[in-house]
């Protein structure tokens, strides 16, 4: 219970914070993890993103104020956060369909987005297999992409990385260079407090060539869950190790790489590993 404790609390903060800038890193530490994994756990657990989400609690507030105050439509942009018109009338008509200059009309249909929470619901039990490893540090090899901390603008970055080292023989060169364990071309989420984000295709490896990135996977402890099946079944286990698995492990997320290990690349039929990081639940 006290992990979704945390949620809530973070779901409070957000909703005192609507009209404020809202500060991630502040989510992540009262639900006790990264931003970066925050932000994922939100998605897999509420089917949206986080900054959807936050998007669709204020245009829903703005309505609200629209209907039943008198301040000008730049005064309700102003305090949601949008210093541009253009960029609150666009907001607004992506969650109402409708722009905020039509809300006063008589008759008018809007969409209401109550604050979520989250609770357990204990559903039917389909086996899991992990395992649990602490590794030493370990040297990739690979090419990289930034990525923002707002995880929604990555949505796309990641499929587009691949798509292009698969065409331009980067997958096929980095394969060949592999010679250290974990033993399969990885996708690696490097995403601490510290350091830029960025993800990363790669593999193990000792040697060296000036066309790739090299990157230290830190020392740490992951929860390993093997699978197979297509990119898409990689989502639907990451998702299920985060809302059937995590809450009742006891264990949390450690500020660690996230890593998938395709052990047999092919997109149709891949074999893989995914790669949590984890440390056990403070007392």
């Amino acid at each position: 219970m006290e992990w979704i404790e945390r949620l809530n609390k973070a779901m409070t903060y957000i909703e005192e914070h609507l009209d404020q800038e809202i500060d991630y890193a502040r989510l992540g530490t009262i639900a006790c993890c990264s931003q970066y994994h925050f932000q994922r756990m939100f998605t897999y657990m509420a089917g949206i993103s986080l900054s959807e989400y936050i998007r669709r609690r204020r245009m829903s507030l703005a309505a609200v104020d629209l209907q039943n105050s008198g301040a000008k439509i730049i005064e309700i942009a102003l305090k949601y956060g949008y210093s541009s018109p253009t960029a609150f009338n666009r907001a607004f008509q992506g969650v109402h369909q409708i722009p905020p200059s039509a809300v006063r009309n008589q008759g008018v249909s809007l969409k209401s987005f109550p604050p979520l929470s989250f609770k357990i619901i204990i559903q039917g039990g389909q086996e899991m297999n992990y395992r649990i490893e602490t590794k030493d540090e370990f040297r990739i090899i690979g090419i990289s992409s930034p990525l923002q901390q707002d995880l929604e603008q990555n949505f796309a970055v990641v499929p587009q990385m691949w798509a292009k080292a698969a065409g331009d023989g980067a997958i096929e060169k980095l394969a060949a260079m592999m010679d250290r364990q974990p033993m399969g071309l990885l996708g690696v989420s490097a995403c601490n407090e510290a350091e830029q984000w960025k993800y990363f295709i790669a593999v193990s490896s000792s040697k060296s060539d000036d066309a790739f990135e090299e990157y230290t996977v830190p020392a740490g402890t992951w929860a390993i869950f093997p699978g197979e099946g297509t990119n898409h079944s990689v989502q639907e286990l990451e998702k299920r190790i985060v809302t059937e698995w995590l809450p009742t492990s006891g264990y949390e997320y450690a500020n660690a790489p996230d890593i998938e290990v395709y052990l047999n690349a092919d997109p149709q039929n891949a074999k893989y590993e995914v790669w949590i990081p984890v440390c056990k639940k403070s007392d």
